[in-house]
């Protein structure tokens, strides 16, 4: 499974901050792929997958927003029961710890995506791919 880039913006706790952002990607035609939002120290914590990387940044950019870019492991999922947890069992069977985790969903053929971040991004994605390739 591939390590991809993901995007990760700190946002002000106000309405319409997220929709701002979403419009501001919608404008420059990129898609978001995985999306994940949580309170973060009295702000909101946005991290997200788009489909051109390079375009969403120019367009964060542009909205004077400011973001991290980080390598995140992506795994392509069966939907059927158990899927993740078979691969999060092989995850902690190498002691490896999830920082975080989310879904979305791959928008050519409709599979589930999770998105992993953890210490060793590579590593996780090596052995996401074995378990995947063993369905």
């Amino acid at each position: 499974m591939p390590v991809i880039q993901q995007l990760t913006v700190l946002l002000e706790d106000r309405p319409g901050t997220l929709a701002r952002i979403c419009r501001a990607l919608a404008d420059q035609k990129v898609n978001i792929l995985a999306l994940q939002s949580s309170p973060s120290e009295g702000r909101g914590l946005l991290r997200f997958i788009v489909d051109n990387v390079a375009i969403a940044k120019r367009a964060l950019d542009n909205e004077g927003v400011s973001y991290e870019e980080t390598d995140v492991a992506q795994v392509r999922l069966p939907h059927r029961t158990g899927e993740l947890a078979r691969v999060t069992a092989r995850l902690a069977e190498v002691e490896i710890n999830i920082n975080y985790a989310y879904c979305g969903v791959d928008p050519s053929t409709s599979t589930p995506l999770v998105i992993f971040g953890a210490a060793d991004v590579a590593e996780v994605a090596m052995i996401l791919d074995r378990v995947a390739h063993a369905a």
